[in-house]
């Protein structure tokens, strides 16, 4: 599929739900990915997705096509995840067991990957929102101040301290 389905947002707009089921076929999966690393917690991950397509229909009738879809769905993903973060408080104990079940199931150099996936976890949520969103998913501080709704200068701090924490517990 490319990254315009031009056709699938048209009958997304009309109501079609087999337009965004596909739709939801298509990009879930990094979006979830993307929540997870935020929230810290899959199920909270899966709200959060599950929360933006219920409102994808109304939101694509305001939706203008000038850049990519797939980077706009981001951005509404992230939205829905940190307007979670603000409401709820979530136990740190969870978001640990689920990042280490995660772990044991990537391939690759488990050990780091899941110790990284642990500090990165233990960030604090204003540090961890910054450090996923300038590392992870590659956006500028610009685009990550608009987010958050804070200045660029706060977040090249929130991101620098999240650098500082992380490295600090990976070398313990």
């Amino acid at each position: 599929m490319t990254d315009q389905p031009t056709h699938l947002i048209d009958q997304v707009r009309a109501g079609d739900p087999h337009a965004l089921g596909q739709l939801y076929d298509e990009f879930a999966p990094r979006l979830l990915r993307v929540a997870q690393q935020l929230l810290g917690s899959r199920e909270d991950a899966e709200d959060a997705v599950h929360d933006m397509f219920v409102g994808l229909p109304e939101a694509l009738r305001r939706y203008e096509e000038r850049g990519a879809l797939r980077a706009w769905l981001t951005t509404r993903t992230v939205r829905v995840a940190l307007m979670r973060l603000r409401s709820v408080k979530r136990r740190r104990e969870d978001a640990l067991t689920d990042t280490e079940h995660a772990s044991r199931h990537n391939a690759g150099d488990l050990a780091d990957a899941s110790e990284l996936e642990r500090a990165i976890a233990m960030l604090p949520d204003t540090l961890r929102a910054v450090f996923v969103l300038r590392q992870v998913e590659g956006f500028t501080h610009p685009e990550i101040a608009t987010l958050l709704g804070i200045s660029e200068g706060n977040s090249r701090v929130r991101h620098t301290r999240a650098l500082e924490q992380l490295r600090a517990r990976i070398t313990r």
